[in-house]
C-alpha cells in the first residue's frame, strides 16, 4: 500500500491573534509521535503530560487506568481519522491548560519537490514561553511586551529571554528541526 500523507492545521485555542502552523506527516505516524512533531511544529519544549481526544477516546502516554485514556503510542492517526475536514484535540500542559483544535485539510497530500515526511508548511506567530499561566497568563505577558510601562514589562522581558518576539514565525528552523527528528 503506497505511503499516504496528511496535513494537519493546528490552532491553540483562547488566543488571539490565532497561533497556527500547518504540517504534513504519514499517515501511519502513531500518536505518541505526533505528540513530538507538534512539540517542534508549535516550539513547545516537551516539559509536561499531554493527550489526543478523538471522538470522544482519550489517548495519553503510559496511562495506568483506562480512565485515564488509551496508550497514545498504540494507535496510528491514519486508523482514527481518515476524512478531510476530521477534527480532534491535543491538550498540552495540563496545569496550564494549552487547548489546541486539529483539522485534516488533505488526507492525499502530494508534493514531489518535498524529499521528506514530515514537514511544516505555514504558520502565524510565536508558541507562548511555557510556564507562563495558560491563555490568560500568556494574555497579560503579550500586554505587558507591548507597552514598556507596564509594572511587569521588565519582568516579562527577561522570563524567556529578550530575543523573545510573539510574531516570528520561522518554518525553516522548524523543518531543520523535523529533520533531525526523523534521523
Amino acid at each position: 500500500m503506497k505511503q499516504r500523507y496528511f496535513v494537519l492545521k493546528i490552532q491553540l485555542l483562547n488566543i488571539e491573534p490565532p497561533i497556527w502552523r500547518r504540517f504534513m506527516v504519514p499517515d501511519n505516524i502513531t500518536l505518541d509521535h505526533l505528540h513530538n512533531i507538534i512539540q517542534i511544529v508549535m516550539g513547545w519544549t516537551d516539559s509536561h503530560l499531554y493527550d489526543f481526544t478523538i471522538r470522544k477516546v482519550r489517548y495519553t502516554k503510559a496511562p495506568e487506568s483506562e480512565e485515564e485514556g488509551l496508550n497514545s503510542g498504540l494507535y496510528k492517526l491514519g486508523d482514527l481519522i481518515n476524512r478531510k475536514g476530521s477534527v480532534f484535540y491535543y491538550t498540552y500542559d495540563f496545569g496550564d491548560g494549552w487547548d489546541h483544535k486539529l483539522v485534516l485539510e488533505d488526507n492525499g497530500y502530494s508534493n514531489p519537490e518535498l524529499k521528506t515526511l514530515l514537514a511544516c508548511l505555514g504558520g502565524e506567530r510565536a508558541c507562548p514561553p511555557e510556564d507562563i499561566g495558560g491563555a490568560y497568563g500568556y494574555f497579560e505577558y503579550y500586554t505587558a511586551l507591548k507597552n514598556p510601562n507596564h509594572e511587569n514589562y521588565e519582568t516579562y522581558m527577561e522570563w524567556p529571554g529578550v530575543n523573545f518576539n510573539p510574531e516570528k514565525f520561522d518554518s525553516k528552523s522548524i523543518n531543520k528541526e523535523l529533520m533531525n527528528y526523523f534521523r
